[in-house]
């Protein structure tokens, strides 16, 4: 299925490819859990994630061993997606980003980041 996004503001639009998303994943890393924010259980390589419009507008933040980056909107601050720590160069998608899923009803589990 092609799936669509964006960020609060309208700037920061994004497409994928991806499988039917009927589950979700939280971490209880320091950032993730800060953020609250339910994402895809599933990775996707970085051809795989299309930035339709508003890549100028992303701004990334780094922590800890500086693998992973957060990227969030100049403009509204949302984070839209994120590449891993444990899968350099793949991504994980805020679902609350996405059109037409609801991120709130999806089963969701949480993943020990604070541990790695």
């Amino acid at each position: 299925m092609k799936y669509s996004g964006s960020c609060h503001c309208d700037a920061v639009h994004f497409e994928f490819y991806a499988e039917e998303i009927t589950t979700a994943l939280r971490c209880n890393c320091s950032m993730c859990k800060r953020r609250g924010a339910a994402m895809s259980d599933f990775f996707l390589a970085a051809s795989d994630l299309k930035i339709k419009r508003g890549a100028d507008t992303l701004r990334t933040y780094q922590f800890g061993t500086q693998v992973a980056k957060h990227y969030f909107c100049g403009h509204c601050g949302i984070y839209p997606f994120h590449e891993t720590m444990r899968k350099p160069g793949y991504y994980r998608v805020n679902l609350g980003c996405v059109e037409g899923i609801d991120a709130y009803e999806l089963p969701c589990t949480v993943f020990d980041g604070k541990d790695l």
